[in-house]
């Protein structure tokens, strides 16, 4: 076995830094080629991060919000064979809760897209509604959170067939058909919440206040506007311009109203 270190790649553009906004994988999860990983975001865009290679991960090399340069260490994969790096204690808390797990992986981890595809309907429908942990977010697009939430549905009792445990239509259409009444089934609508939560402002809200910070220090408040009768102006300029316009040009409104602003 050999470790896979994944670097944070150059977005372009002259990025030199992204903003880590959210992962979708952890410490002991065995993810496949070409899973998503993690969200990063630039002052333009947010961009998914795939994984190359298929593997369990060792250790992630931030949390959300951090900022991190272009080519520091992102994640760390155990792969078959040699990897790419020569494997050094990484300073990471998340080190010691990948230490202990010394067997083979659980068979229903790495999920292959072809198995997935033809085995994702069975599973989901046999799978019971279990609710998730309180701080076990569930993945989903915001596509799927609009459709549960305008269904009324909560998503942590919604069982997720695609990569990492995502939900999918799929998995909202099959949760859907199955009968609300039934023992053991979970309501679908929002429990009441007695419990706080921090959420932290990062990734594009936290773009968005600065803007908005930034907007309400250097933008004029306030606005002032004066009617001002031209007419006799408006008469002088066109009397300039026939008797003068074709030996010194034609004048227009500016000059007059500059003159205006010095005499003031």
């Amino acid at each position: 076995m050999g470790t896979h270190v994944i670097k944070m790649p150059d977005i372009g553009e002259g990025i030199a830094q992204v903003e880590l906004v959210e992962w979708f994988v952890k410490v002991g999860d065995m993810i496949a080629e070409d899973q998503v990983v993690a969200d990063v975001m630039t002052d333009k865009a947010t961009v998914e991060i795939p994984s190359p290679v298929s593997g369990k991960v060792l250790a992630l090399g931030g949390q959300p919000g951090e900022v991190m340069a272009v080519g520091s260490e992102l994640i760390r994969i155990e792969v078959e064979g040699s990897g790419n790096h020569v494997d050094t204690p990484m300073p990471k808390p998340a080190e010691t809760a990948a230490a202990p797990v010394a067997t083979k992986p659980e068979p229903q981890q790495p999920v292959k897209p072809a198995a997935y595809q033809q085995q994702a309907p069975v599973n989901h429908e046999a799978a019971p509604i279990v609710p998730r942990q309180p701080g076990d977010k569930p993945l989903a697009s915001p596509a799927v959170r609009k459709r549960a939430l305008d269904a009324g549905i909560e998503l942590r009792y919604v069982h997720g067939s695609g990569p990492a445990g995502r939900i999918l239509h799929e998995d909202l259409d099959a949760f859907m058909s199955k009968p609300q009444s039934a023992a053991g089934q979970a309501p679908t609508g929002y429990a009441r919440r007695t419990d706080s939560e921090q959420v932290q402002v990062i990734g594009l809200r936290r773009k968005i206040a600065q803007r908005m910070q930034d907007a309400k220090r250097r933008v004029a408040h306030f606005s002032y506007v004066e009617e001002i009768d031209v007419t006799a102006l408006e008469a002088l300029r066109q009397q300039l311009n026939s008797k003068h316009g074709d030996s010194r040009g034609k004048l227009t409104l500016l000059p007059f109203l500059v003159r205006a602003l010095v005499v003031a």
